[in-house]
């Protein structure tokens, strides 16, 4: 075996994005053990910078040692079981995978169907939650296979008033657009590191309300997961009367979450939601001016995940195979019943910048002009920069 040189890829796909060079110099400093009185102040500052980022004070607030599937895996199985009954609004895949896992905790799921490519309707959620007695509804904020984005306000209090919880995928929107679990009172919110805090993946940001913290209190059997039970892995987290240990923490790749809240902090939240979105507007005026159409309608699009449409007689899979070997610029694509009609663009943390719009659209449009689509390059880069300014 020799050590491993990877390529230098542009990531500006649905995950990972690009990792920060402080990020990745973070990983690199010394591992000590994960009791260590210098780690648990490390662990306390996490805790608190999670708190302000998703703005949930009382909150219990922790990072997963997991990928953000493990936050959705600790929801589930941490507020349900055996008998209860699961509402889940279902927009894309990862809906599925939520319908996926509360049934495998024993629960009987509600499905609340919508077409891919739409947000979570609150009147549906409603209808669909009447005369019910429902433990949890869960929906996904930033559906990351279609770039469709909802609104948790109203789907929160429609929970609330039919005494539900709320579980809430937060994963690719933590970072990238306002996240607020007081705000819309939510019971449990996770994330990932890897898209718009531009951290390796591997942690998963998780927030839990008081509300959800009494009802795991009040299990009539233990969680059906032991690394992620939330009994279990607070008695290392929480901190309040020492630490009691659960599982070896992955110190390394806490220094770099660690590091990725000090960058967004001193960016200014507001202003990193400002800059996605101008990236997205300037990304989209590109490819409108390519000929290009998005999957999701305007008002309703992500601006870190563009769900860009496939043209009639487009290979479209050869479009990023040619992206990847000449420019080394990664996108991704389509999931489900979207494979072969999408290609999903990420503008994620440290990917959202007009240095990385100005290369995706070189490499499309190039891409596509090799297939004997119009080239439509110059028209794109225009028509970006002058919405960039």
């Amino acid at each position: 075996m020799k050590s491993f040189d990877p390529p230098r890829r542009i990531l500006m796909g649905p995950g990972p994005s690009d990792v920060s060079p402080r990020v990745l110099a973070a990983l690199s400093r010394p591992t000590v053990g994960h009791l260590d009185p210098a780690f648990q102040g490390l662990m306390e500052e996490i805790k608190d910078a999670l708190s302000r980022l998703m703005n949930a004070p009382g909150y219990a607030c922790l990072p997963l040692p997991a990928p953000g599937t493990a936050g959705m895996e600790a929801a589930i199985m941490n507020l349900l079981e055996p008998g209860d009954v699961a509402a889940v609004a279902v927009n894309g895949q990862f809906g599925e995978r939520m319908v996926d896992m509360a049934g495998r905790a024993g629960a009987e799921v509600l499905r609340i169907e919508h077409d891919w490519g739409t947000p979570v309707d609150a009147q549906k959620v409603a209808d669909a939650l009447k005369g019910r007695k429902v433990k949890t509804l869960g929906f996904v904020h930033a559906e990351t296979s279609t770039g469709a984005l909802s609104d948790p306000g109203p789907l929160c209090a429609i929970a609330r008033e039919a005494g539900a919880l709320t579980i809430v995928d937060c994963v690719t929107s933590l970072g990238g657009v306002p996240v607020d679990a007081a705000g819309w009172g939510a019971d449990v919110i996770y994330s990932g590191t890897q898209k718009c805090l531009s951290a390796p993946p591997g942690l998963s940001p998780f927030a839990m309300s008081p509300r959800a913290r009494e009802a795991v209190a009040g299990r009539k059997e233990k969680a059906r997961n032991w690394l992620l039970d939330m009994g279990l892995i607070m008695s290392y987290w929480g901190g309040e009367g020492g630490r009691t240990y659960h599982h070896t923490a992955p110190i390394n790749a806490l220094y770099g979450l660690h590091e990725a809240l000090v960058v967004i902090e001193e960016e200014g939240l507001a202003a990193a939601h400002a800059r996605h979105r101008a990236m997205h507007e300037a990304l989209v005026a590109g490819l409108e001016a390519a000929g290009l159409s998005l999957l999701v309608a305007p008002g309703h699009r992500l601006p870190q995940l563009n769900a860009v449409k496939v043209p009639d007689g487009i290979d479209e899979a050869q479009v990023r195979s040619r992206m990847l070997a000449k420019y080394s610029l990664e996108i991704g694509a389509g999931l489900g019943p979207l494979k072969g009609q999408i290609w999903r663009i990420g503008l994620m943390g440290a990917s959202a910048t007009p240095w990385h719009v100005r290369l995706c659209l070189t490499a499309l449009t190039e891409a596509l002009a090799a297939q004997n689509y119009p080239d439509a390059g110059k028209a794109a880069l225009a028509a970006a920069e002058a919405r960039l300014g």
